[in-house]
């Protein structure tokens, strides 16, 4: 079992900057994808960012150029570098991990609980 905690959250100004990271722990055997998803109130959840186990990141359209995702595979942790944040980027933001035990035939996907980033103009 995975365990991911995501931290980092908070309210701040248009134009601010937040840093958010997610922290796996419990039995990690093999992190392969790892994403960072939103959602707005009344919104369905949307992928904004992810970075394969090789480091090989791609974005969402909305947020390209200003977010940054990034991963330490030796300390088991997911960062989302936002700057520029606009009152669109409101939202609760969750990591997902692609993980596998090593022994299943197939991987497995697990979420944190999110935390909320609230951008006011």
């Amino acid at each position: 079992q995975l365990q991911l905690v995501e931290s980092g959250g908070g309210s701040v100004q248009s134009g601010e900057s937040l840093t958010l990271s997610c922290v796996a722990s419990g039995k990690i055997f093999s992190i392969n994808a790892w994403a960072w998803y939103r959602q707005a109130p009344g919104s369905q959840r949307e992928l904004i960012a992810e970075v394969t186990r090789e480091g090989i990141s791609t974005y969402a359209a909305s947020v390209k150029e200003r977010f940054t995702i990034s991963r330490d595979n030796a300390k088991n942790t997911l960062t989302l570098q936002m700057k520029n944040l606009k009152p669109d980027d409101t939202a609760v933001y969750y990591c997902r991990a692609d993980h596998w035990d090593g022994m299943a035939s197939s991987s497995s996907d697990y979420w944190g609980q999110g935390t909320q980033v609230t951008v006011s103009s």
